[in-house]
């Protein structure tokens, strides 16, 4: 037994994760009753991420921020241009993609209890009340875009305090990446739990039905990932991006397809940032903004699931409108939840573009639900490594103007 635990040990993550998946799949297809007991690993490992992801967002902007020293640079500017155009970009890709594969929807009903946002003034009114929220409650409702303006504050009033509160600050925050790093070392049991809670509970074929829509809503982006990102890649580094790309996807696409939250994978991210060699100041911000605003695979859900809408309505849609819609699901985008479905709600938004009304809109959302289980994965994934490769991308492409030499093979 001991001898087992030691070869565990020395897996790489990456293999321990698709062991505990392989896992997973076998035990959920072959005796769903006896793998039934496991759901619970799965839901204890999430639920120990969502608890300690906001306290180490919080610790690690504010002592970053509190410890920056007037004239050191960093690339903050440079992310945030490279997450605002990756999530519009992705939002073209779904548009022109609804174009070329337009999808008929059967608008169940569903969902009726949940609420939308009236409008654009309804969602920026939500965006700067969060802004302002109580710093516990925020904490305690995972409200990101708080805790980000709190801890952003906080930092900003430390940075002329004395060096032993900074160290202190900086030690508790050293003591909660560490705390996630224990965490992050049950990843394989708890993704084996959430593969079988996923299979036991909807099962593989409810999604045939609905085959068309997830070919549409993933090939975009896997166009995105694999296309796209790719391209913004090389324009700031100038050398083969595709050694960069696959480690974000690797390292931390994976674990964000089965957590299927952005705020869940910012500890995952930010080791793989430590594991680039990029500067902990520049990504101990970038990452958890990037899990509240770099939204490409929401921009894609709220596209392709609106043109499904306006498809099936039999509701002509020009060219105009459609870059209007490819901006309107950036910023809806930027404003989706990092939780899992926290793009679904925003649909509503994108629809009263075209005149849908609340209720067909909401059949659309409850469409989004059915197929969430693939859709809301595979968009988690994108979101959260597209985080960790602009912010790689930005520091290199800063260093290859400074002239030093870059080998991404190496550092990927």
């Amino acid at each position: 037994m001991i001898s087992v635990v030691k070869k565990w040990n020395h897996l790489s993550l990456v293999k321990q994760i698709c062991i505990g998946l392989i896992i997973g799949i076998i035990l959920a297809v072959a005796i769903p009753t006896v793998a039934k007991p496991f759901v619970i690993l799965g839901s204890l490992f999430v639920g120990a991420l969502k608890a300690i992801a906001p306290v180490l967002v919080l610790f690690l902007v504010m002592s970053a921020i509190a410890q920056h020293k007037s004239g050191q640079k960093t690339n903050m500017k440079s992310i945030i241009v490279l997450y605002l155009l990756g999530t519009f970009l992705a939002g073209v890709v779904a548009v022109i993609a609804s174009y070329m594969f337009p999808v008929s929807l059967k608008l169940a009903t569903g969902n009726n209890e949940l609420t939308a946002p009236g409008g654009v003034v309804e969602v920026l009114r939500k965006l700067l009340m969060n802004v302002v929220d109580n710093p516990i409650k925020a904490i305690y409702n995972a409200n990101y875009i708080g805790i980000l303006s709190w801890a952003i504050l906080l930092g900003l009033a430390l940075k002329n305090a004395p060096d032993t509160t900074k160290t202190m600050i900086s030690n508790v925050s050293d003591a909660v990446s560490k705390i996630v790093t224990w965490v992050i070392k049950f990843a394989p049991f708890g993704i084996m739990g959430l593969v079988i809670e996923s299979i036991t509970t909807n099962g593989l074929d409810s999604l045939l039905s609905y085959g068309k829509l997830l070919a549409v809503l993933i090939g975009c982006m896997i166009f995105v990932a694999l296309v796209v990102n790719p391209i913004i890649v090389y324009v700031c580094i100038r050398q083969n991006p595709y050694p960069l790309v696959f480690k974000c996807l690797n390292e931390s696409a994976i674990t964000a397809f089965f957590t299927r939250s952005s705020a869940a994978n910012i500890p995952v991210n930010m080791r793989l940032c430590e594991k680039l060699g990029l500067d902990k100041d520049t990504y101990s911000v970038s990452i958890p903004l990037g899990a509240t605003i770099n939204m490409a695979g929401a921009a894609v859900t709220i596209s392709v699931l609106t043109l499904a809408a306006v498809h099936t309505l039999g509701i002509h849609v020009d060219i105009p409108t459609a870059i209007i819609l490819s901006v309107l699901a950036a910023v809806c985008a930027c404003g989706a939840s990092g939780v899992a479905g926290g793009s679904l709600l925003l649909i509503p938004l994108a629809c009263s573009l075209f005149g849908i009304s609340n209720d067909v809109a909401m059949t659309v959302v409850g469409v989004g639900f059915i197929v969430g289980v693939l859709q809301d994965s595979c968009e988690t994934a994108l979101n959260s490594s597209t985080d960790v490769l602009f912010t790689a991308a930005a520091e290199f492409r800063k260093r290859r103007k400074e002239g030093k030499k870059i080998d991404i093979n190496k550092v990927a």
